[in-house]
């Protein structure tokens, strides 16, 4: 077994879609995103309006109807690809079948993930509206244009992780960084959000003059000649801050999963487009929830052994549906022990 920390992973060119080849679908996929988040933004919710449940309820069925769609539609296009190469077999090691069979458990696998760790981010975003006294009907504006920075970010990330994934000894500092995480989850107290001390707010507020209520739904206000930035656009910054820091534990967790850089990015965008729906949809009850973190220690500190250790001990590859089947074991164990508790313990 061999555990040199200055082994080269595979390079890009050796995965099954590299950039250079894939770039069309890159792009669609991005075109079909800014048509979907246009949609949404400009039609469905173009009056600020405060999201009910069922509405929420609907939208989350909505993105991950979607993200499931995609990915048949992904199985299929693998599926066909791999069948027409004759060398694929004695290339890859595998049957065309097979192989086109895991990067679809490797999609649903790192939607599951980031879907799961989109849990904690609901509970900063709560404490972030509470904090600026954000209304509800002005909630999906911020989370809008915070998704959209989110995308930005996560690609970024998913660039910077694909070039630095080509180094084993990277394959140790991000599952050792995950593992550390998950504990620091379990042991680390709880999150606290204190915006004012915020090296970024602070800058904010030495440059701009900060209302001190909100003004509809504008960041910014001119008042008396002299424009102001409102409690709306503080929200937005700093929901920004919050999801740049979720990202540096998300992305990894997925490179655990797949080295493909397609499968991380579309399955982590999918994921980031249905987080709105599903903080409406949970807003209300993530007080019923307050166990899951130790779901999420679990699953963060799974994936970190699973990048270090156990993928060396299967010859090189964890078995996706293993992976799969313990994470939702881990997510729904923790989620439906922490229902029952609550609802023993008469918090609701």
């Amino acid at each position: 077994m061999d555990f040199c920390f200055y082994r080269m992973a595979p390079m890009p060119s050796e995965v099954l879609f590299p950039l250079v080849d894939y770039w069309w679908a890159y792009i669609g996929f991005i075109i079909f995103v800014c048509l979907m988040l246009a949609l949404d933004l400009g039609v469905f919710h173009r009056k600020a309006h405060a999201v009910s449940i069922k509405e929420a309820a609907v939208w989350t069925v909505v993105w991950i109807s979607l993200a499931l769609v995609f990915n048949v539609l992904f199985y299929l296009y693998s599926l066909n690809k791999f069948s027409a190469d004759p060398n694929f077999l004695s290339t890859w090691g595998m049957p065309a079948a097979d192989k086109a069979k895991q990067v679809a458990l490797e999609f649903l696998t790192g939607l599951v993930i980031e879907k799961s760790l989109a849990m904690d981010n609901i509970f900063v975003f709560v404490l972030i509206f509470s904090y600026f006294d954000i209304s509800l009907k002005y909630q999906h504006r911020v989370l809008f244009f915070g998704i959209l920075g989110a995308l930005v970010f996560r690609a970024i990330f998913i660039a910077l992780g694909s070039i630095l994934m080509q180094f084993h000894w990277v394959l140790w500092v991000f599952g050792g960084f995950l593992i550390f995480t998950g504990l620091k989850l379990v042991f680390g107290g709880e999150s606290k959000v204190d915006p004012e001390k915020n090296f970024l707010i602070k800058w904010i507020r030495k440059i701009y003059p900060v209302t001190s209520e909100l003004h509809g739904q504008s960041f910014f206000v001119v008042l008396n000649g002299v424009k102001h930035v409102t409690p709306l656009f503080l929200a937005l910054v700093f929901l920004e801050l919050s999801d740049v820091i979720f990202a540096i534990d998300s992305v990894p967790a997925i490179f655990a999963v797949t080295k493909e850089p397609f499968i991380v990015f579309t399955s982590n965008i999918f994921a980031i487009l249905g987080l709105r729906a599903m903080y409406f949809f949970l807003a209300g009850i993530v007080d019923r929830f307050e166990y899951l973190k130790y779901g999420l220690s679990l699953v963060l500190i799974f994936v970190g052994l699973k990048m270090t250790i156990l993928n060396e001990l299967f010859g090189g590859k964890f078995p996706v549906v293993w992976s799969l089947a313990i994470i939702l074991t881990l997510i729904l164990g923790s989620g439906l022990f922490s229902w029952i508790k609550t609802k023993n313990s008469g918090t609701h």
